[in-house]
Parts: structure tokens; sequence; C-alpha cells
């Protein structure tokens, strides 16, 4: 069934996403009690800096809880340039039209785009286990192996599609992988032949099964790993009542692809906004 997305979805999804976003970057503020960050709620969304190069720094959510005032954007603008960090807005095309005219007016300049696929979750999800290949939850005892195939996974990403507008060094990565971990994620490993061969997780929140990454070590891509991790973090979502799986692409990417090709839809495009300080 083809899922229809309206403004009551995306700002559910949305909402998700802020308390993703907000979650990871506390855990970061904790990690770093001594360093400069913030996580900041503005009209529903919130804003957050980690830590240079990060990607968690930015404004999320934007668009379904009221239009900010300029004094709010004030606050949040000085904030980040008090890090030395351009602030990177990521806004639903979905959202409150006037949030796009303001951030424009600001200064801000459009330089990327994302999209957001999701796939409704009906019944008992089945779940797909290629020859040779095992999906598990992942523990803490494996957590190190875990960690260090996603960010193998993603700093290898595929080459198809529009180029993504970020690169982020592989500490920075990491750490920033191990702060979303904290945020009430759940952890699987695919292991192939005996080798842990992809990670990737979920978290689940309003209903909402939200695909917070996956990879697959290159040397283990092609052999089914990406759908093995795919299938068992659905059949979990939809056993666990959420009624929507969303996951977030570069445009026109393989993973774009992959998804469609297992039932996703094409949601609602974020449109990757910028100002530098």
């Amino acid at each position: 069934m083809t899922l229809f997305c309206g403004i009551d979805l995306a700002g559910r999804i949305e909402r998700a996403e802020v308390q993703l976003i907000a979650n990871g970057g506390e855990a970061a503020r904790r990690r770093r009690v001594d360093a400069p960050g913030f996580v900041l709620p503005i009209a529903g969304g919130v804003a957050s800096f980690a830590e240079e190069d990060s990607p968690l720094n930015k404004v999320a959510g934007l668009g379904f809880g009221g239009v900010p005032s300029a004094s709010d954007f004030d606050e949040i603008e000085q904030a980040f340039a008090a890090c030395g960090s351009p602030v990177q807005v990521e806004l639903c095309h979905l959202a409150d039209p006037a949030i796009g005219a303001l951030v424009t007016e600001r200064g801000y300049r459009l330089i990327s785009f994302e999209n957001v696929l999701g796939r409704a979750l009906t019944g008992a999800s089945e779940r797909v286990t290629p020859p040779g290949i095992e999906v598990r939850p992942s523990g803490e005892e494996e957590f190190g192996r875990w960690l260090d195939v996603v960010v193998e996974g993603f700093a290898h990403p595929d080459a198809q599609g529009v180029p993504s507008h970020e690169e982020f060094p592989r500490d920075v990565l990491a750490r920033a992988v191990r702060d979303l971990a904290t945020a009430g994620v759940t952890r699987y490993v695919a292991v192939r032949d005996g080798v842990v061969a992809g990670g990737a997780s979920v978290r689940m929140a309003d209903g909402v099964a939200q695909l917070t990454g996956a990879a697959t070590a290159p040397a283990h891509r092609r052999h089914g790993v990406q759908t093995a991790l795919l299938s068992a973090r659905l059949a979990d979502a939809a056993a666990n009542g959420c009624d929507v799986a969303v996951i977030t692409t570069q445009p026109g990417s393989k993973s774009q692809q992959n998804a469609q090709r297992q039932g996703f839809d094409l949601l609602y495009t974020r449109a990757i906004l910028v100002k530098q300080p």
C-alpha cells in the first residue's frame, strides 16, 4: 500500500526527529561537560551543537509548532556563532511556509536536500534472512564491534545520486554514532559466516520507527546484509506497536533505491539551509 504523508504525519515524524537530535545532543553534553555545546528548544523544534564538525549540529523540526520569532533566531544564531559554527536548518517541505520565508530573509542559503521515506506497518512483518546471515540485537559486550562496522560503512557511502553536502571526520562521526546509540535506540548486528558484517539501529517513539542508520562493511556488501537488517527492525517495530517506519536518504541514492524496493514511499523532502557565523 502506498503511504500518503499529510501535514499531521509529517509533524509526527519531525517531532520524533527532534527527540532523537535532542537526546543525542544531551549525550554529547554529558560526555563533554567542560566544552562548548548546547541543546535549545525553538518553536517545537530543537537547535543542537555537539562538537565541531558533528552531524548533530543542526536545527531540526521547525514548522509544526509555530513560527519562531526574530529573537528566537537571534538567540540560536548567537549560540552557534559562539561555538564558531554555521547554523544548519533542516526544513520539511510540509512545514509552515512562513519559516522558509523567514530564514531566507535572514540570509540562509539553500545548499542541499534530503529525502524522508516511509512505509506503513500493518500486522506482523516478515523477517528475511538470506543464507549465511544472522541478525540479532547487539548487546553492550559487543558495542565496540557494532560501532566499528557502522562507522566503517558510513565512511564508504554509495556513489549513486546527489552527493552529500557534508563529510565528517571519522573520529567525530564515531562519537556522534556513540551519542545517538545512547539516545534510546535499539542496536542490531548482522553476522555473515561468523563475522560481524553490518550494524543498524532503530528508535521507536509515538508509533514512529526511525531507522537511524544501517551500514555494511564494504567486503560484505551485495550479500543481503541490508535486507536482513531492515526486515528485522521492521518486524520488531511492528511487534512494538509502531504504525510507520521512516528512513532518511540522499536524493537519488542507492539507499533510496533500495528502500523503495522494500516498499518505502517518498514522504517529503527536507531543504538544507545554512547561514555562516
